[in-house]
């Protein structure tokens, strides 16, 4: 027996001599990274590092993200940033609180790489790793060339860390991990758009325009898409393009029809829905160009934006799709996304005068505590001869389908049905209607019905009731017919593309 031996301590645990292996590996990675000389670092890693305290460099990159006006970019920035306030929320509220660990000490790093304002919070695991990881995922599973973009500062950020001495190689990897593991969350809470995989039997045989030559677009100016149409106008330089005030988009549409071989058109869906309609009229092929604030109809169809559109023309892609029709009485309207009667319209308009001040979730409650005042239900139609009090009757051109936390949207442009929703009445509507107001009529639930049909007849409407389709708004009264127009309508689309 040695007499130095100490028989009062107590022996290693064997559970716990891997955890201290690993722990003293952790701690010869961070000081082999200290002494290690990285070319040209000392000026770009400490900034770096700083630079993405609190989110403000991810903040920044969303906003660049943003500024390039197309639908996928600002999905991207979106995704990212959602990824990175569930990172943020599981590194503060559980992953600093759960593992006490020190900061490294600092001796071996050298002084010009240190951060001036060392951290004071724990050290596992790593949040700005997390951020980082976070936003590039993100935005990779909604664009994987932005998130090619986005990954070497991602990248680049986890590094800093650990370069400046305030994190331990582990903490850094587990931080990633975690930022990865939200982007995923997020992911399968709200679904990336994919592009949808319209059936085989709806594709139709349309002109192929090489350099664009025959291609007649109508772009409505209000909705500010002269980047996007010059992007197209460059990919097609032989097309012709109009750009003309709201006022002036049915009357330019009739002239493009009278010598185009393909209409084309920019803008929302309400200056889509004009073009549609001349499109049906003289039997064109319709080429759609997102350039409104939401594009459901070209978001459905997969025209995400000008590149997509372009190689479409220029192959000659296109499918065949299904149109709404409404009558009522002399009235006669088409609607490619929606149609809704009753206390809807009146949410809608609520909503786009007050979604810009305080954003569209209160601007929906607000509407509908403005119905509610009213006291009364806004729809009355007979079904089965007896009248029948709604708040709400909801028609989609193709069945919605919700995905995960995301509004509905559509899989098959050409399934041959109406998808109709109503919101019942009754004597306790508030919280129905706020449900609507809020989750938007394809929200399941006992006080709404859903049936999927391919004509529907409505009659008793009251005088004034107001009808919404496609962004427009007109009033009905008396009997309204709803039919499906199958396959009416041939639009350019990409094949074999997604997302």
């Amino acid at each position: 027996m040695r007499p130095d031996l100490d028989l009062t301590a107590p022996a290693p645990s064997a559970a716990r001599a891997p955890l201290r292996a690993l722990l003293d590996l952790d701690g010869r990675l961070f000081e082999t990274a200290a002494a290690w000389h990285w070319p040209g670092a000392e000026r770009v890693l400490p900034r770096l590092s700083r630079a993405a305290n609190h989110g403000v460099l991810w903040f920044a990159s969303a906003a660049a993200l943003a500024a390039s006006r197309t639908p996928r970019s600002r999905r991207a920035a979106a995704r990212g940033l959602a990824s990175l306030g569930l990172a943020s929320l599981t590194i503060n509220t559980l992953g600093k609180r759960s593992v006490r660990r020190a900061r490294p000490v600092l001796d071996p790093v050298p002084l010009v790489r240190r951060l001036k304002r060392q951290p004071i919070t724990t050290s596992f695991p790593s949040g700005h790793a997390a951020s980082a990881a976070a936003f590039a995922t993100g935005v990779a599973l909604e664009s994987p060339a932005w998130g090619a973009a986005v990954a070497p500062a991602a990248f680049s950020v986890a590094m800093s860390r650990v370069y400046t001495g305030v994190h331990f190689p582990s903490d850094v990897l587990a931080g990633a991990a975690l930022g990865v593991g939200a982007a995923f969350l997020v992911r399968r809470l709200v679904p990336p758009r994919a592009q949808v995989r319209l059936p085989a039997r709806s594709r139709a045989e349309v002109p192929a325009l090489p350099e664009g030559e025959g291609l007649v677009l109508v772009a409505n100016r209000a909705a500010g898409t002269a980047d996007r149409v010059g992007a197209l106008h460059d990919a097609l330089p032989g097309a012709e393009v109009v750009e003309c005030a709201p006022e002036d988009v049915a009357d330019e549409l009739e002239k493009a029809a009278a010598r185009a071989r393909v209409l084309g058109v920019c803008g929302g869906d309400g200056t889509v829905n004009a073009a549609a309609r001349v499109a049906l009229r003289h039997g064109l092929p319709l080429a759609v160009l997102p350039g409104g604030t939401l594009n459901h109809f070209a978001a459905d169809l997969g025209v995400a934006d000008e590149r997509l559109l372009a190689r479409a023309v220029r192959h000659g892609e296109a499918v065949r799709v299904d149109a709404g029709r409404f009558v009522a009485g002399n009235r006669e309207g088409l609607f490619l996304n929606t149609l809704s009667l009753g206390v809807y319209p009146e949410l809608v308009r609520v909503r786009e005068r007050w979604s810009h001040r305080i954003g569209g979730w209160p601007a929906g409650v607000l509407g509908a505590l403005r119905v509610l005042r009213a006291g009364e239900h806004p729809l009355e139609v007979e079904v089965g001869g007896e009248p029948r009090p709604l708040w709400l009757l909801f028609v989609g051109n193709g069945v919605y389908h919700r995905m995960g936390l995301t509004p509905g949207r559509r899989t098959d442009l050409a399934d041959g049905l109406l998808d109709v929703r109503v919101v019942h009445g009754g004597r306790r509507p508030a919280l129905r209607l706020l449900a609507a107001a809020v989750a938007g009529p394809l929200t399941r639930s006992p006080a709404h019905s859903a049936v999927q049909v391919n004509r529907l007849r409505l009659t008793g409407v009251a005088p004034g009731t107001p009808l919404a389709y496609d962004g427009e708004v007109t009033s009905v009264s008396g009997e309204v017919t709803l039919e499906k127009l199958p396959e009416a309508l041939t639009v350019y689309r990409p094949v074999g593309v997604t997302g």
